[in-house]
């Protein structure tokens, strides 16, 4: 599963590749084999100056054969919002991998 991360009004910072990378891996690890990619996409809507929501993570995860699935989460601290975001993904990544098991 490869890791793709974009920003979008703010500048790219490795500590915050970092955990994004930490966050998506641990929540997506047991769907690696099902995924081909996940993009992230962060961004700050006002980089002038700070504000409530003013931030936003986007996560897209790409199974294999199926459409994207994609996850946002909007707040105010990047790595607060990559960590919700990954916990998002991964309860969706599980509720589509379940409603398509034929075994459940």
């Amino acid at each position: 599963m490869h890791i793709e991360i974009s920003y979008s009004g703010t500048d790219r910072s490795d500590a915050l590749d970092a955990r994004v990378r930490k966050s998506v891996e641990g929540e997506a690890s047991r769907f690696a084999e099902r995924l081909t990619r996940v993009e992230v996409h962060l961004s700050d809507n006002n980089a002038a100056k700070s504000g409530a929501d003013d931030k936003a993570v986007v996560l897209e995860a790409r199974p294999r054969g199926l459409d994207p699935i994609v996850v946002k989460d909007a707040g105010n601290d990047l790595y607060e919002l990559a960590r919700g975001a990954s916990r998002k993904m991964g309860r969706a990544l599980e509720r589509e991998f379940d409603r398509r098991d034929p075994n459940k």
